[in-house]
C-alpha cells in the first residue's frame, strides 16, 4: 500500500505544523447527503479544549473545511484563537464557504491551495413571519431581496415615486396567503444584511490598521465584494481573485500544498464525504443494524473530539411491495471526546 495512504492524520498535521512553524487545529463540517454538518456555537467550548492543550504560541493555524454555517459564530471563533496567539492564519485545502470566508477574513494568512475556495456571504434567515410553505417555514435570502427591488430599479425602469409601489407588492401579506412577505420578515432581511457587513468589517479591523486612507479603503472593497457585489451565493473565490481583493493570501510551496490537500483527502475519505449514503448496502442483508457516522471533526495533535450521528437502520417488509424499503432513524447526534 501506498506510504501516503497510510500516513495517519495526527502525522499530517505534525508535518505541516513543522512546514509553518505553528500549531494546527483542524476544523471540518461534513456535506454528506442527509448527515450534513454546519458551522456551529456548539463548537466554541471544544474549541477551548483543543487551545488550553496547545497553550499560548506565536502561531496558530485553523485547518478548515466547510459549506458554511452560523453567521455570528466566526467572529467568536477568531477572537478565541488570537487570545492564544500573535500570529493567526487560516489553512484552506479546498471549502471555506460563508462562515468559513467569514473566519478567513480574521485571519492574518490566507493559506489556499489551488482548490481552495472562498464565497459570498449571503445570510439567509429564518423568522416566524416568513412566507410558509404547508407546515414549513421558508428561509429567506437577503440578495433575493435585494435583488427584487434592483431588477425593479434597473431593468424595469421603475421611477423613484413608483418604488414604493413595488414595496407594497412585496409585502403584501394575508394569513390567506401566506407565502407573501410579512413586513417584519422583510425587516429581519435588512437586520441580517447589516449584521454581515458589521461583521465582516469587525474581522477585517482584527488585523488591519484602519488608521490610514488606503487601508479603509480596502476594507470597504472587500466588504462590498462579499457581502453584496458578488450576487451568486456559491460563486468560488478563488485564490487569484481573493489577492486581487486586498486579502493577505499566501500561495504555499509544493510540499505544504500536497499535505495540505492530503490531509483533506484523509478527512474526506474517514468521513465518506464523497460517498452517497445508501442504508440498503449499508444493512448487508440483515434485518435491523445500528451505526456511528462522524459527521464533524475538531482535531489537534493532543486531541480529537468528532460529532456523531447515532443511526438505527432497519428492514421494513410489506406483502403486497416487491422490494423491502427501509427506515433510517437518527437516534441520538452530538459531540464525543475522542481522545
Amino acid at each position: 500500500m501506498d506510504d501516503k495512504q497510510n500516513t495517519s492524520r495526527v502525522e499530517l498535521i505534525e508535518k505541516i505544523e513543522k512546514a509553518r512553524n505553528s500549531h494546527v487545529i483542524c476544523y471540518i463540517t461534513g456535506d454528506r447527503d442527509k448527515f450534513n454538518t454546519q458551522i456551529g456555537e456548539d463548537v466554541i467550548p471544544i474549541l477551548f479544549r483543543h487551545l488550553e492543550l496547545i497553550g499560548n504560541q506565536d502561531n496558530i493555524d485553523f485547518f478548515v473545511y466547510t459549506r458554511g454555517g452560523e453567521m455570528v459564530v466566526p467572529i467568536r471563533i477568531v477572537k478565541l484563537i488570537r487570545n492564544y496567539c500573535k500570529k493567526f492564519g487560516i489553512l484552506i485545502p479546498f471549502r471555506a464557504h460563508s462562515a468559513g470566508t467569514l473566519i478567513a477574513l480574521g485571519a492574518d494568512e490566507i493559506i489556499m491551495t489551488k482548490l481552495g475556495e472562498l464565497t459570498p456571504v449571503d445570510p439567509r434567515t429564518r423568522h416566524p413571519f416568513n412566507p410558509i410553505d404547508g407546515k414549513n417555514i421558508l428561509e429567506i435570502s437577503v440578495e433575493d431581496i435585494t435583488s427584487y427591488l434592483l431588477l425593479a430599479k434597473e431593468k424595469g425602469n421603475v421611477s423613484r415615486k413608483r418604488m414604493h409601489d413595488i414595496y407594497n407588492n412585496l409585502t403584501k401579506h394575508s394569513y390567506s396567503d401566506p407565502k407573501h412577505l410579512h413586513p417584519l420578515a422583510l425587516g429581519n432581511v435588512y437586520r441580517a444584511q447589516r449584521m454581515i457587513r458589521d461583521l465582516s468589517k469587525k474581522l477585517l479591523n482584527l488585523h488591519t490598521v484602519t488608521g490610514n486612507f488606503k487601508k479603509r479603503k480596502i476594507v470597504k472593497k472587500i466588504v462590498n465584494e462579499i457581502t453584496s457585489d458578488i450576487c451568486i451565493h456559491n460563486y468560488p473565490i478563488y485564490r487569484d481573485e481573493a489577492k486581487d481583493l486586498g486579502l493577505n493570501v499566501i500561495l504555499p510551496n509544493e510540499e505544504l500544498e500536497k499535505l495540505l490537500w492530503q490531509l483533506y483527502e484523509k478527512y474526506a475519505n474517514d468521513m465518506e464525504l464523497q460517498k452517497q449514503f445508501s442504508p440498503v448496502e449499508i444493512l448487508g442483508g440483515h434485518s435491523e443494524i445500528s451505526i456511528k457516522y462522524g459527521a464533524a471533526n475538531i482535531e489537534s495533535v493532543n486531541a480529537l473530539d468528532t460529532f456523531y450521528f447515532n443511526i438505527r437502520i432497519n428492514e421494513i417488509k410489506t406483502p403486497q411491495a416487491l422490494m423491502p424499503s427501509v427506515n433510517v432513524q437518527v437516534i441520538s447526534a452530538a459531540w464525543e471526546k475522542v481522545r
